[in-house]
């Protein structure tokens, strides 16, 4: 069998339904766990929850629903939430406390409780270790994603995979949508929720598609120990690319999308601030769909770059364009020198490639985002009708 995720992990089974527009995923796998959480004022119940419960450092199940976000929805939102451990802890025979909860889809709507106990009950005997069960499982997840986003990451001495959804409302500021990673290294919780935080900061949070960050983004941890004690430096940089793997497919599969965006800052005074513009140069609408348009505008790159708050001189930034194979100069050193023909020809395929050098420091940051077409406004203009 070919593991893509998950269940390459030992220790680690799932299994997921989706009814329509309404799915649900339980996955069972114990072990010490962390989390990052979404800092959007207005938080859904399952997070407020889960800030709560993720404090014990351990998880013994996920159980995620797609359809209803159960977000800004009171008292009676958080008692759902509740409700649903409580409903994954019964079916799977584990303490309801220790059960992650996670939930996407429309805001300000009430969960329909009675469908998800019985897919609850439906789903818990499923639950198998196969590449088919982290299918059903990623799937029973995804709102407009288009495709299921795995990730997995084998060392020699431990192994990290991964799943999540994000497709809209993309502009992470913890993590990402919905994230669930399983790793067999044995990691205290403390050293594990500083890793993922690392990870999520240098990754998930480098993702925009259209500026919106989500009142549901969660990304869960757990880490079942069963490969034993690992190097920490080793792991946590296994991690930061397990998350940028799926920080990169959600990129791609941003809504009505139909081209991966990456941008490079160089030459910034701190990594913070590279990523910093990075970041606006990622989210600038000018910039969007003037790469949906192929049009090499390196005038609103530089612009955008110019509002981040970040200090540079403009006269000496440096500027290329590249389809990940041929890189192309734009500017040099304040200087306009690009060949338009070759610029545009690097725009023509489903990845473009910016790299910026502002000339004030040795550090740098990657983004990555995506363009903005007339089928973004479609799926998002009629999202609950």
């Amino acid at each position: 069998m070919i593991y893509k995720s998950i269940c390459a992990i030992k220790g680690v089974t799932a299994y997921g339904i989706k009814e329509g527009k309404f799915g649900l995923a339980l996955i069972r796998a114990s072990g010490t766990a962390a989390g990052v959480f979404t800092e959007n004022l207005v938080k859904a119940a399952p997070i407020e929850l889960m800030r709560r419960q993720i404090k014990a450092g351990k998880l013994e199940a996920v159980i995620a629903n797609s359809g209803c976000a159960n977000a800004y929805t009171g008292k009676r939102g958080y008692e759902d939430a509740v409700t649903m451990t409580e409903y994954a802890g019964s079916a799977l025979g584990v303490d309801d406390t220790s059960v992650g909860v996670a939930s996407t889809g429309v805001i300000g709507r009430y969960l329909d409780l009675s469908l998800i106990r019985h897919q609850c009950a439906d789903v818990a005997p499923k639950l198998k270790s196969s590449p088919d069960a982290e299918d059903r499982t990623v799937h029973a997840i995804m709102t407009t994603d288009t495709c299921p986003k795995h990730a997995l990451v084998k060392n020699e001495s431990f192994t990290i995979g991964a799943i999540a959804k994000g497709s809209g409302m993309i502009a992470p500021n913890m993590g990402t949508m919905l994230s669930f990673i399983y790793t067999d290294a044995q990691i205290e919780a403390k050293q594990l929720k500083g890793a993922l935080k690392r990870a999520a900061q240098r990754t998930f949070n480098r993702v925009v598609v259209d500026g919106d960050t989500s009142t549901n983004d969660i990304a869960l941890c757990t880490a079942t120990g069963e490969a034993g004690k690992v190097n920490e430096k080793e792991f946590a940089v296994a991690l930061e690319a397990c998350c940028r793997s799926l920080a990169q497919q959600i990129a791609a599969d941003g809504e009505g999308a139909s081209k991966l965006l990456e941008v490079t800052v160089r030459g910034a005074p701190k990594e913070a601030a590279a990523a910093k513009v990075a970041r606006v140069v990622i989210e600038s609408p000018l910039v969007k769909t003037a790469v949906y348009g192929e049009d090499p505008n390196w005038g609103r790159i530089v612009a955008a770059a110019g509002r981040a708050g970040v200090k540079f001189d403009p006269n000496a930034v440096s500027l290329w364009i590249s389809d990940g194979n041929n890189q192309y100069p734009l500017v040099k050193s304040g200087e306009i020198i690009a060949d338009l023909t070759r610029a545009k020809a690097a725009m023509h395929g489903n990845k473009v490639i910016f790299v910026l050098d502002l000339g004030a420091g040795n550090e740098e940051a990657t983004a990555w985002g995506c363009d903005l077409t007339e089928k973004y406004v479609e799926i998002n203009g009629r999202y609950t009708t």
